[in-house]
This record gives C-alpha cells, sequence and structure tokens, in this order.
C-alpha cells in the first residue's frame, strides 16, 4: 500500500509546484507596471541630467549648445565656491549629528522617567519637526537670531551686553543651530523609541547591585542604543545633505561663501546663473557624494546589526 500511494504523492506535489508557480507568475505581473513606473521615474530624470552635464546648455546662452565633455565639470572643480560648499556640507552634516545625537539621547533618558505634565511635554519636544523648514527658518532668523527685534538680542540687551548680528558673525553655527532644532525631535523620537524597549529587570538588577546614574547610562542604556544611534546617523546623514530651504531663507549661502553647501551651489550655478549644464553636473557630483556617504552609513549599520545579533 505504501507503494502504490507514492505516485499519487507525487502527483499531489507536482501539483503544488505548478500553482505555486502560477502564483509566482501572476504576482510579478501584477507588480511588473508599479516597478517600472517607478524605474522610469527614476531613471529618466538621470539619464536627463546626466546627458546636460557633457552638454552645453545655457538658458542665458542658446546659440551655445553641443557635447561639451567633461568641461563643465572641470569648471565646476576650479569654481572658488566648489571647495567651500563640500567643506560646509560636510560641516553642517557633522555638528548637526553631534548636537541631534547628543541632545536625543539626554531627552530620551529624560522624558524615560515619569513626571507631571509629560504627554504635554512630549508633544513639545516633538513639534519643530513638523515645522516647515521654510517657517522654522523665518521664525529663527527674525524672532530669535534679530540683532534688533529678536528674543536673544532683547535678553543681552537685559544683561547690558551687545545684541550680535548671528547671521553675520557665526552664519554657519546659525545654520547649524536652526537645523538641529528640526532634526532633534526626530533623533528624540527614535532613540525615546529604543529606550522603551531596555529590559526593566536588567536595570532594577544594576540597582540592586549599587549601580549609579552615571554607571547604569553608560553600561547600559548606551549601549542599548547603540543600534538605534546608527538608525539615527544614516537617516539624518541623507537628508541633511540635501539642506537648501534654511540656507536660502536665511543668508542666501553668504556672507560670501560661508553658508554655501552644495546644495545652494547647484541652485546658484542652476537658476541663478542660468547653466543647466554646470548645475547638472553639480547634481551628479551630489549623487556620487550621498551614495558614497550612504554605502559607508549602510556598512556601519549592518556591522552594528551583527554585532547585535551575536550576541
Amino acid at each position: 500500500m505504501r507503494h502504490t500511494n507514492l505516485p499519487l504523492m507525487q502527483v499531489h506535489a507536482h501539483t503544488e509546484q505548478d500553482r505555486e508557480a502560477r502564483r509566482a507568475s501572476s504576482t510579478r505581473w501584477l507588480i511588473t507596471p508599479s516597478v517600472a513606473v517607478l524605474f522610469l521615474w527614476m531613471a529618466i530624470p538621470l539619464a536627463m541630467t546626466i546627458w546636460f552635464s557633457f552638454s552645453h546648455y545655457n538658458l542665458l546662452n542658446p546659440d551655445l549648445k553641443g557635447f561639451a565633455g567633461i568641461d563643465n565639470y572641470k569648471y565646476l572643480a576650479t569654481d572658488p565656491s566648489f571647495v567651500p560648499s563640500i567643506i560646509n556640507t560636510l560641516l553642517l552634516i557633522g555638528w548637526t549629528l553631534v548636537v541631534t545625537v547628543v541632545g536625543g539621547v539626554l531627552m530620551a533618558v529624560l522624558f524615560d522617567r515619569k513626571f507631571y505634565g509629560q504627554g504635554i511635554a512630549r508633544l513639545l519636544a516633538i513639534g519643530p519637526f513638523f515645522v516647515m523648514p521654510t517657517v522654522s527658518a523665518l521664525i529663527w532668523k527674525n524672532m530669535i537670531f534679530h540683532p534688533v527685534y529678536g528674543i536673544i538680542a532683547a535678553v543681552m540687551r537685559w544683561m547690558g551686553l551687545t545684541p550680535i548680528d548671528w547671521f553675520a558673525t557665526y552664519p554657519l553655527t546659525s545654520i547649524v543651530i536652526i537645523v538641529s532644532w528640526e532634526w532633534l525631535p526626530f533623533a528624540f523620537l527614535i532613540l525615546f523609541t529604543a529606550i522603551q524597549s531596555l529590559d526593566q529587570e536588567q536595570k532594577e538588577a544594576a540597582k540592586i547591585d549599587g549601580a549609579g546614574p552615571f554607571s547604569m547610562f553608560f553600561f547600559i542604556t548606551l549601549p542599548h542604543l547603540r543600534r538605534a544611534i546608527a538608525v539615527v546617523v544614516m537617516m539624518e546623514t541623507i537628508f541633511l545633505l540635501s539642506i537648501f530651504a534654511e540656507i536660502y531663507t536665511t543668508t542666501s549661502g553668504g556672507p560670501g561663501d560661508a553658508t554655501t553647501n552644495l546644495s545652494y551651489l547647484i541652485y546658484a550655478l542652476g537658476l541663478q546663473q542660468f547653466d543647466v549644464g554646470l548645475a547638472s553636473a553639480g547634481g551628479i557630483l551630489a549623487v556620487v557624494l550621498a551614495n558614497i556617504v550612504s554605502f559607508f552609513l549602510v556598512r556601519m549599520l549592518a556591522k552594528n546589526l551583527k554585532g547585535e545579533y551575536e550576541k
């Protein structure tokens, strides 16, 4: 009887395999249109940008056209604003990450404790993340950093000090403060969610063993937040590479090149000098820089996750 049932089992197995193959085939046909649209959505603009970066294309001089080779890249590399824009981009990202990660960890530890009005305080803490970049830049420019009407100027006058024109004296620092104010709630949300998953029994055991607040923070809380910190660094870095509205609204890249990052330089070349070829070359360099940074960040995150799983 066992031998006679074997062909039936094989037929049943083949039938199940055929059903799975047909189901997979139908699924591929269903997702093909969306994948094709997504591919065209990304590929066509990228291909056009690459083509324009190797072309003479200036809206103020339409007679100058044709293949430019790498002339746009050479001109961009020798532009006096190019190297400062790269440095400003890296400084802006680096200092913003320092402020948001450190501040986010401290806020997460603070909000992990029960206190009166915690819900309202948490809502106020995440509020800046939902303010549009242009609006937040205007608030800081006209209500906080303004040397005559700003809150900081009023406090300094009350203390007998001379108000500071922040955007003229400390332009890049001012941009870092504005961007950090916008992204600190994001870091806080990620890190606060991670700290909520910390095993309470582990913390209680550490307290019983005599661990103080600093020991618990450096040896229990901070190692637990390592993976969340890596996620915050990766996500923020990708978005901070394209910071533009805050610079455009407050300093317009100045004074001089003090706050010109790569995004603003591309805007200046494309929409102020009307040179589409140069702007496209800058856009390609920005894409290359973003991919390089993303590659190392993803490797860092993967290594971090691997270390967590091995533990």
